[in-house]
């Protein structure tokens, strides 16, 4: 389990405004529906996975909306489906939700605190006749559901009450198998909203719930304990994804007729959909489950514990979602936005480092053996404050494999035989040549230093159009590269009738062994850096180790996007 890490909220960031915003502000206004009163949201996440990113969407408005109004925001668990839930998902969940930089100053809760209270609440709508004992299967209630022009229908619908107390009692005493009896509200079987035709409100379920144990047998429905959920806690404004938008007057009844002195508002926004990607959680336990991925933390999955491990910080998801905007309407917003976040937090917050990929090694010739020089490095070259770190110099160099051509191509101005190059905060050097082993691989290239270049300065104010990077053979530390691309090759990999896996990318990962990268990342247990000409790395949280450093591509320097 990851260790929890919460992240900090700066004051000043909060919710930007949106229609949600627009509908509260004519609520608290004089006259208005929640007049004096506290704004009062929650976040009610089912423990059983893992947060993604369509979550972090929902945090952000649920929590960005107290914090605008200096209300407060519950967390509760609606751990109403014991079968798929876990005390893992529990922990994951607070723990992502304190990353992002969010708290529960509502407090935390669980749907089932209130089960004894939501039992007492059916049996009271049985009582007022506004809820019945059905005995249809569940194939059998879809059988009889009706269509657009034949009304729903169901034998029992006209139970007498006090057969269906009875029946009800006995369904929680454990004396029905699971699918045999269902409670249903006494609604609308006409209605043109088949979510109001007699719904289900609790079902039996032998199943143990890790937290009440075998206490109870039957549980309630979502649909039945949200919002009564929402109304024990006093919530005024209840904000959820725009597929609940059918479901809202099912809401607004069960609030009505349970005699609650809360009185919740349900406020439905689009979802969010990214391309490249796929949110649900059942396609997401799949890649888990048949190992197309390392785990729930592997860095190309959507969750919010694999973008932590790529890279991702808080920060830049946080923008991210306020530059999505919080919209009715559904769409599909570019992955590139998102890297674009991260690219812009990271280079602004990440520190700068030398670090060679693909080595092959560069002699400086006329550098004598067995010396070795200091160079000052800035960690970020737009904050001089951030200071510097040293970097060693000496005969024996690491420099990238690609930073050499024996026969360049048009507008190479790397090393090649006669041409000059920067080498980054050092000196310059002239290429002299390379060796090459029986088959013809270069294993050695061959250069000249100007010792009057100290820096990478030319006093004599003779241009050099080149600049690579490189880290010192005698001190560089060695260290695993994992390069991560698009998890999909589809922009809409779950989009129609197409098989999702179908769309995988073969390609979305290449780990690089041999690479070596600067002393002062020698041990190094966490952080962030540009690795300079390559991209943005972390250390991953997971693999890495004092002994054996590895670090994740979080995100290239340029929108590779583009490009495809």
């Amino acid at each position: 389990m990851m260790a929890e890490e919460k992240t900090t909220l700066p004051p000043a960031e909060e919710s930007a405004g949106n229609f949600i915003h627009d509908i509260i502000d004519e609520e608290l206004a004089p006259g208005g529906r929640c007049e004096g009163e506290t704004v009062h949201t929650r976040f009610p996440p089912e423990p059983n996975g893992y947060l993604h990113i369509g979550h972090a969407k929902a945090i952000c408005i649920d929590f960005g909306t107290a914090l605008k109004y200096g209300g407060i925001c519950n967390l509760r668990m609606d751990d109403t489906n014991p079968t798929k839930e876990d005390v893992e998902y529990v922990d994951a969940i607070q723990e992502d939700i304190h990353w992002l930089g969010y708290d529960w100053d509502g407090g935390f809760y669980y749907a089932s605190d209130y089960f004894e209270q939501l039992y007492d609440i059916a049996v009271n709508l049985i009582k007022k006749g506004l809820a019945y004992v059905c005995q249809l299967t569940p194939d059998q209630m879809r059988e009889n559901r009706g269509d657009l022009t034949h009304p729903a229908v169901s034998p029992y619908r006209d139970r007498p009450v006090e057969e269906s107390l009875d029946l009800f009692a006995r369904m929680r005493a454990g004396e029905f198998p699971d699918g045999a009896m269902t409670l249903r509200a006494k609604i609308d079987l006409n209605s043109g909203n088949f979510n109001m035709r007699d719904p289900v409100l609790y079902r039996i379920n032998h199943a143990h719930h890790h937290r009440q144990g075998d206490k109870w047998c039957i549980y309630p429905m979502y649909d039945f304990a949200h919002p009564l959920e929402d109304a024990i806690e006093g919530i005024t404004h209840s904000l959820c994804s725009l597929e609940f938008e059918d479901h809202r007057p099912l809401y607004n009844w069960v609030v009505e007729h349970a005699e609650l002195p809360g009185n919740p508002r349900q406020i439905e926004f689009a979802r969010l959909n990214i391309n490249y990607t796929v949110m649900s959680k059942r396609k997401l336990r799949k890649l888990v489950e048949e190992k197309y991925v390392s785990g729930w933390d592997d860095p190309r999955m959507p969750t919010l514990r694999g973008l932590r491990r790529r890279g991702y910080t808080p920060a830049s998801i946080r923008n991210f979602i306020d530059r999505v905007g919080v919209a009715k309407v559904p769409s599909t917003v570019e992955v590139a936005l998102l890297e674009y976040c991260l690219r812009e937090d990271l280079n602004e917050n990440a520190q700068r480092a030398m670090a060679v990929l693909r080595p092959v090694k560069l002699t400086i010739v006329n550098y004598p053996e067995g010396q070795s020089d200091t160079f000052e490095m800035e960690n970020h070259p737009s904050y001089p404050e951030r200071g510097t770190h040293p970097v060693t110099f000496s005969r024996h160099l690491w420099v990238e494999r690609e930073d050499f051509m024996e026969e360049p191509v048009k507008g190479y101005f790397r090393l090649f035989p006669g041409n000059e190059v920067r080498l980054k905060s050092a000196y310059v050097i002239k290429c002299t040549g390379c060796v090459k082993d029986e088959t013809g691989n270069v294993v050695e290239i061959l250069a000249e230093y100007d010792p009057e270049t100290r820096g990478g300065n030319t006093p004599d104010g003779r241009k050099v159009k080149g600049t690579i990077h490189w880290v010192d053979a005698a001190t560089a530390v060695p260290a695993e590269i994992r390069l991560y691309s698009s998890l999909f090759l589809d922009p809409s990999p779950d989009a129609g009738d197409k098989d999702f896996l179908d769309c995988l990318n073969p390609d979305s990962l290449e780990i690089l062994t041999g690479c070596m990268v600067e002393s002062s990342l020698a041990g190094i247990q966490s952080g962030s850096f540009q690795f300079l000409r390559q991209g943005y790395f972390c250390v991953d949280n997971t693999d890495s180790s004092p002994e054996h450093l590895v670090f994740n591509r979080a995100v290239s320097l340029k929108d590779s996007f583009k490009k495809k």
